[in-house]
């Protein structure tokens, strides 16, 4: 049984599945990049998600799709930072995830009022390191989360050979060696993103779905990042706006598997899924 999160005194009850909208302010992210670059156009989009029933929003600055740019940290907070003002302002009751792998980031999006931080890098940093100063930073923050997410490379380089003997017990490895890590720094909640997409080739990202319930055994809460991925659209030679039958059917399958998280573009149809999936599970005490 996995106890609610302490989101800095706001408590993220997992007994069922919980959705993260995702805003990306950025020029360039593979879906929806410049659409939400404006603060006040990512401000309706975030009042939109909380209208369609989101229960989180993951707030971004780095565009992290293969082969993106690289951008000082400078830059990725200018983007985020009015933006979380804008969330806290008008959205009082909805949790902020900031979605940075900067220590100096996230702690200027903690003190603008983020809940949570979502690190791609895990808390390595993506210059080679194995410690970013992130779980050091973090450490000091005892109720804020931590997402710890796999990555093979970085966002750069992720794509260009993705390579594994075998990539479910791989991953799960990284989980082991990354909750550790953590533990030894101090830190309480976490939850484990498998990280579809990063640095896996098509058959990878499709194993992890199939053995997405192995990463329970961590006793972790469970994010699933599928939304609009390339994995969706690479099979039909379709676009990433035109694949939510795949993308809900995928999640539907991750939830059966145990998902506590489903990060997502399209919120009012998971929010929509979940209600159909706890309805399923209770139906039987019902008849």
């Amino acid at each position: 049984m996995l106890y609610p999160l302490n989101c800095r005194g706001t408590l993220l009850d997992l007994s069922q599945p919980r959705i993260m909208g995702i805003l990306n302010v950025t020029p360039d992210s593979f879906s929806d990049g410049g659409r939400y670059l404006d603060p006040a156009h990512a401000l309706a989009q975030a009042e939109r998600m909380a209208a369609e029933g989101a229960d989180l929003i993951d707030i971004g600055g780095y565009s992290s799709r293969p082969g993106a740019a690289h951008i000082s940290a400078a830059e990725e907070l200018d983007r985020i930072g009015p933006v979380i003002e804008g969330v806290r302002r008008v959205l009082p009751g909805m949790l902020i995830s900031a979605d940075t792998f900067r220590p100096e980031v996230a702690e200027a999006a903690l003190g603008l009022g983020a809940h949570l931080i979502n690190d791609i890098s895990a808390g390595r940093g993506l210059e080679g390191a194995e410690d970013s100063g992130m779980l050091a930073l973090l450490a000091g923050y005892p109720d804020v989360p931590l997402i710890l997410m796999h990555m093979q490379g970085t966002p750069q380089t992720m794509q260009q050979a993705p390579a594994y003997a075998d990539v479910c017990s791989e991953v799960h490895q990284f989980f082991v060696a990354r909750i550790n890590a953590a533990r030894r720094a101090g830190l309480r909640d976490l939850i484990l993103d498998p990280g579809f997409g990063f640095g896996k080739s098509l058959a990878h990202n499709y194993l992890l779905v199939e053995h997405f319930a192995r990463f329970r055994t961590l006793g972790q809460p469970l994010l699933a990042g599928l939304s609009r991925k390339s994995m969706l659209y690479r099979l039909f030679g379709a676009g990433p706006e035109d694949v939510l039958p795949q993308a809900t059917a995928l999640h539907l399958k991750v939830l059966e598997s145990g998902a506590n998280l489903l990060r997502v573009h399209d919120v009012e149809a998971a929010v929509r899924l979940v209600r159909m999936y706890a309805f399923m599970k209770h139906a039987h005490g019902t008849v």
